[in-house]
C-alpha cells in the first residue's frame, strides 16, 4: 500500500469521523446536553452504541464475535489491548464504559463521550474511584451493563494481567453477574501499549485498509458462587485467559 493511498484514506476517515461526532453532538443536545439525568442514561448508552458502530464502519474494522451478547445489569470484564476496546464492546452492547481520565481531555471526543455515559476514572485517586463506583452502581440500577477493563492498563493480549477487584466487589454488593470478555486485535500492531502516543497509532489505523478484532463473550459468573471480590476477579481472569487461545467464532461486519 502506497503512502499516498494511506494518507488519502486517513483524511477521508478523519472527515467522516468528524461528521459522525457532529451528528452525535446534535443527538446529545436533543437529550438535554452533556449533563445527564439518571433516567436518560439508557438513551445515552444507545446513542453511544450508534456512534461506536459508525466509527467502526468508517475505519473498516471487522468484528469476529462468539458467545451470547449480554443484556441488562451485568459487569462486563474484559482484557485491554487498545483504545479501540470500549468502542468495540459498546458497539455490540449498550453500556456504561469506564475509561481513564485522559480520554476526557481528547479534543472533540472527550466531552462528547462523557455526555454519553462514559465514566472517567483517575488511576490511583481514591476519590475518583469512589465517584466511578457510585456512577457504575447507578447505571446497574437502571438496567445498564457496566464495562470495565480490570487489568488497569493495556497489553499486547499475549498475557492477561491480574484483574483488580474493585468493580467485582460492586457486582457482589449489587447481586449482578459478571460476563468475562476476551479481545484480540489483528494485526497485532493494533494493540496500544507502553509509551505509544495516541495520534500516530490512530493514523496507522486510519490508513489501514481493513483490521479485525476478535470478541468472545463468556457465560455469566454468579457473584454468589465466589466468596470474595478477589475470588470473582480471579475466576473472570481465568476465563478470559482460556478463551484467548480458543476458536469457534462467527464473523460479524461492523
Amino acid at each position: 500500500m502506497s503512502a499516498r493511498v494511506a494518507a488519502f484514506r486517513s483524511a477521508r476517515r478523519i472527515a467522516a469521523t468528524a461528521a459522525a461526532a457532529l451528528r452525535t453532538h446534535r443527538a446529545l443536545q436533543a437529550l438535554g446536553g452533556v449533563a445527564a439525568a439518571e433516567d436518560e442514561l439508557p438513551a445515552r448508552a444507545a446513542a453511544l452504541q450508534q456512534l461506536c458502530l459508525r466509527l467502526l464502519e468508517i475505519h473498516g474494522l471487522e468484528l469476529e464475535v462468539s458467545g451470547r451478547l449480554p443484556r441488562g445489569p451485568v459487569l462486563l470484564a474484559s482484557n485491554h489491548v487498545s483504545w479501540l476496546d470500549p468502542l468495540v464492546v459498546a458497539s455490540l452492547v449498550p453500556c456504561a464504559p469506564i475509561s481513564k481520565l485522559d480520554v476526557a481531555g481528547w479534543p472533540g471526543i472527550g466531552r462528547l463521550v462523557g455526555g454519553l455515559g462514559v465514566l472517567f476514572v483517575r488511576r490511583g485517586d481514591p476519590g475518583s474511584g469512589a465517584r466511578v463506583l457510585r456512577g457504575a452502581a447507578r447505571a446497574l440500577s437502571l438496567g445498564l451493563p457496566v464495562l470495565n477493563f480490570p487489568e488497569g492498563t493495556t497489553t499486547t493480549g499475549e498475557n492477561v494481567l491480574p484483574f483488580r477487584p474493585g468493580l467485582f466487589g460492586l457486582a457482589r454488593r449489587a447481586g449482578v453477574p459478571v460476563v468475562p470478555i476476551a479481545l484480540r486485535c489483528e494485526p497485532a500492531e493494533l494493540s496500544w501499549t507502553g509509551d505509544q502516543t495516541f495520534l500516530p497509532h490512530y493514523l496507522r489505523l486510519a490508513g489501514a485498509e481493513r483490521c479485525r478484532v476478535t470478541v468472545r463473550f463468556g457465560q455469566e459468573l454468579s457473584p454468589a458462587a465466589h466468596p470474595s471480590a478477589d475470588g470473582l476477579a480471579r475466576a473472570a481472569r481465568r476465563e478470559v485467559t482460556r478463551w484467548l487461545g480458543g476458536s469457534d467464532v462467527s464473523t460479524v461486519g461492523a
